[in-house]
């Protein structure tokens, strides 16, 4: 099974159980412990450095989870994914500089699953 696809296997099963109507933390927890489980490495809560177009440090965020230094994912538990939840995916993936992002929503009845690909030009 490739990466993403195991990925969003474990999301599904984890929408199932313990299924919506939890905080973000919860999911988070959850999806740290089961790719833990399946032998990735995961970084929770990964700081990123904002910085101005010459360099300086205008601020920072937090990724929710950073999977084997490859791809980032964001946690929703809302009941849909606004235009303001890509454009912090995109942020995080410019600020890390990772190429590949997952955008993933568990408040939602059905599971909300994106994937992004940060293209730099």
């Amino acid at each position: 099974m490739r990466f993403c696809d195991e990925i969003r296997q474990i999301c599904f099963d984890i929408h199932k159980y313990p299924g919506p109507g939890f905080l973000e933390k919860i999911y988070e927890n959850a999806l740290k412990h089961r790719l833990g489980k399946a032998g990735y490495e995961v970084a929770s809560q990964v700081r990123m450095a904002i910085q101005d177009e010459d360099g300086s440090p205008i601020g920072e965020h937090f990724a929710d989870l950073v999977i084997d230094h490859f791809l980032i994912v964001e946690i929703k538990a809302c009941k849909t994914l606004a235009d303001e939840h890509l454009a912090q995916i995109f942020g995080y993936l410019r600020a890390s500089r990772l190429k590949h992002g997952l955008l993933v929503n568990f408040g939602a009845e059905k599971l909300q699953i994106r994937k992004f690909v940060w293209n730099k030009k």
